[in-house]
């Protein structure tokens, strides 16, 4: 690439080419420029014999070829064009990844140009270089931009989300395998070098042909700059944008600002988290009108809106929230349910973990490290706090240390290794929910105990891919988990199912189904007159399951048999059941845990840090 890059392909003066055609070597004179200085040729004997032999070689092949020659230097230079321009005009999102959205006049190009025309050769190097490398770095954050938003519904922030990456790796790596996740991580790192090697490269190579032509090329730069101007006063535009574009400064733009409001956001936030409604209320005043109940806290893995009111989605979900509330309501129990609105979107499930019990409004990796390294009062902790209640963790998709139990008040833990699952995972989640529930009610909320039990549950069988999904199984043919070998082995490849929109929506319903009827059948078998559930939702869905412009609300439902406590929140207006109405009422997932703590007679002491 070095040789075509420096040494243009094209023909030159006495090869029997016109002498405007040439290409200019080494040493040559370009227009407007003195004699090239012995600072331009590397000193080394070794470096300048095998330059001369590049340049015998290619003087001969254009000389015997001037034709093709030619053509390659036309083709070469339109290349090069055709990748700046591109990247200038890149969108950040794919429904934006549009023919029509390169219809524009980037005013990036139009200022490279200039600047181009107006530095001597050597700064001219220098600054092509650098343009080249901006527009690397401009690709790049485009790039993450769309998987971002693509994934968790909103774009890349450089200031938070490097650390989410391991993440993703990981991820791939138990969805689709050590071997892929690896190739996948090298390939990005490739691919980033690949681009900045190809854009360096153009950019070189249209400052040399700028400078080879600069009486045309000033004039089509004055040209080009009239028209971008007139048409940005004007307003014009064409396929439904304007023709007159600053994308890549904008990108920019918004990139800077997001990095430092992110910043400052940090500042702010840690006062915040100091300050605590029930931050200095007494263990004797939190949650007095629960006490002697058993009180579980579930969330569902990616259980959102889209999954009871989306059409491909709904009537699955909504047959098996129909049937859980009639078989819990002759079971004896009764539910109400609304909606929350999450801080995440997509995946992060963390984020709206700790956003509903801390009552804080967590949205990104930094803030969440900022308030689990703190002591502010979670609704879990709560539990603890007041030393009527044995409190745990019921986590299978932990897999390795995790301090943030303390933060969450839980005496105890069980992660993936301590619930004796030897059965098969599917996929990313390492055992089905129905084992995870069993295993919950043997070695945890079946036994007896001097306290009550407060219960932290995180089911993860409806997270992506969605494939292999497990099924329902007789509860007393669980065992060990080997029961579900031929049901992982007969279930859908992740592979197939991720590059299929529609069987990815057809199967994420699926998995809906089947942890609320895992957790609902558990309930129905193993619930007392003073079982307490809370199950809800933890974010949405994947954009390209849930849909671009989807909301970001997930479904809440409080159960008890005890009257008195769906009396408590009855001025909440919750739809009876399982299935909220589309008009039940919508709070911010944060406002959940100082909602619940004075339905229940906790009274608000203020701390302020």
């Amino acid at each position: 690439m070095p040789v075509f890059t420096r040494f243009s392909a094209s023909p030159q003066p006495g090869d029997g080419v016109p002498e405007a055609e040439a290409g200019t070597e080494v040493g040559e004179r370009e227009e407007g420029e003195g004699e090239a200085t012995a600072a331009d040729t590397p000193t080394p004997a070794t470096s300048r014999a095998a330059l001369g032999h590049r340049l015998t070689l290619l003087r001969t092949w254009r000389t015997r070829h001037p034709r093709a020659a030619r053509t390659l230097h036309l083709a070469t230079t339109a290349l090069a064009a055709a990748l700046v321009l591109g990247a200038l005009l890149l969108p950040n999102t794919l429904p934006a990844l549009t023919a029509a959205g390169f219809a524009r006049i980037p005013a990036e190009a139009v200022i490279g140009a200039v600047v181009v025309l107006a530095l001597p050769r050597r700064p001219r190097l220098v600054a092509a270089v650098l343009y080249g490398l901006g527009l690397t770095a401009l690709t790049t954050v485009n790039l993450l931009d769309m998987g971002f938003n693509e994934y968790l519904g909103r774009g890349f922030n450089a200031a938070l989300d490097w650390d989410l990456l391991p993440d993703a790796q990981a991820y791939v790596e138990d969805t689709l395998g050590g071997g892929v996740a690896t190739a996948a991580a090298v390939g990005a790192v490739l691919l980033v070098l690949l681009v900045a090697a190809v854009m360096v490269a153009a950019t070189i190579r249209l400052a040399h042909v700028l400078a080879r032509h600069r009486v045309r090329a000033t004039k089509g730069v004055l040209i080009a700059g009239t028209v971008w101007v007139t048409c940005s006063a004007l307003g014009l535009t064409l396929f439904g944008g304007p023709i007159a574009s600053e994308r890549g400064a904008g990108a920019l733009r918004v990139h800077t600002q997001r990095t430092v409001e992110s910043l400052r956001d940090e500042a702010a936030f840690v006062k915040q988290s100091k300050a605590d409604t029930f931050g200095n209320t007494p263990p004797g005043e939190l949650l007095p009108d629960l006490r002697g109940k058993d009180v579980i806290f579930t969330f569902i893995e990616s259980y959102g809106r889209s999954a009871v009111e989306d059409p491909i989605m709904a009537p699955g979900v909504g047959r098996t929230l129909d049937t859980g509330t009639e078989a819990l309501a002759k079971a004896g129990f009764h539910a109400r349910s609304g909606w929350l609105t999450s801080a995440t979107y997509g995946g992060s499930s963390w984020l709206g973990h700790s956003t509903t019990m801390s009552g804080l409004w967590i949205d990104n990796q930094r803030r969440y490290r900022t308030v689990s390294a703190g002591d502010h009062l979670t609704l879990t902790k709560a539990f603890q706090k007041t030393g009527a209640w044995d409190t745990v963790g019921v986590m299978p998709g932990v897999q390795k240390g995790w301090p943030e139990e303390k933060w969450y008040g839980l005496d105890t833990l069980y992660d993936a290794f301590d619930l004796g699952y030897q059965g098969p995972k599917f996929s990313w989640s390492t055992m089905p929910d129905q084992y995870a529930l069993e295993a919950f009610q043997r070695q945890v909320h079946g036994r007896k105990r001097d306290k009550p039990l407060m219960s932290f549950v995180i089911l993860t069988s409806s997270h992506q891919p969605w494939a292999p999904l497990p099924k329902m199984v007789g509860w007393d043919e669980l065992g060990d988990g080997s029961v579900f070998d031929a049901i992982q082995k007969a279930g859908n490849k992740a592979s197939d199912v991720i590059t299929d929109t529609t069987k990815s929506r057809e199967e994420y319903g699926k998995s809906i189904q089947y942890s609320v009827t895992s957790l609902t059948q558990w309930l129905e078998r193993y619930g007392t007159d003073d079982t307490v559930l809370v199950f809800l939702g933890d974010h949405q869905p994947i954009a390209r399951v849930s849909g671009n412009r989807a909301s970001r609300d997930v479904p809440v439902s409080i159960v008890a048999k005890d009257p008195k406590i769906l009396d408590k929140v009855a001025d909440w207006n919750w739809t009876q059941g399982l299935k909220p109405d589309r008009d039940a009422p919508v709070w911010k997932m944060d406002s959940f845990r100082d909602r619940f703590l004075k339905a229940y007679g906790s009274t608000p002491h203020p701390s302020t840090g």
